[in-house]
């Protein structure tokens, strides 16, 4: 069972950057799909950028599109969020998820379902003040 490590969370300033990492303690390099949700609280869970490992592809919320970027280093099983110009309504609690199982076509707002992802990270606190 891979499971999965997020650090890199923190205290930013609204327009400055950050950069989460995500550690899988094996190798997801087949046919995963990989996900940032957060959380705020009172709201409920919401898919940020999502990553179709067996495509090649990625997908961004409308609300991050043109500020985040979610990468992977394969060599490192680790996962990214970089996050550029932070707003404050960006505050939430991060989370790296996993499928094991991704279909083959360009990645789309269909990663974004939560109850595709068996696998869960603990979370990282990104608070961003203006």
């Amino acid at each position: 069972q891979v499971q999965l490590v997020e650090s890199g969370g923190g205290s930013v300033q609204a327009g400055g950057s950050l950069r989460l990492s995500c550690a899988a303690s094996t190798d997801t390099s087949t046919n995963y799909c990989m996900a940032w949700f957060r959380q705020a609280p009172g709201k409920e869970r919401e898919g940020v950028a999502a990553f179709n490992v067996r495509h090649g592809s990625t997908y961004y919320a409308d609300s991050v599109n043109g500020r985040f970027t979610i990468s992977r280093d394969a060599a490192k099983n680790t996962l990214y969020l970089q996050m550029n110009s932070p707003k404050p309504e960006d505050t939430a609690m991060y989370y790296c998820a996993a499928a094991s199982w991704c279909p083959f076509r360009p990645a789309s707002r269909d990663l974004f379902t939560i109850q595709m992802y068996t696998i869960w990270g603990q979370g990282t606190q990104v608070t961003v003040s203006s």
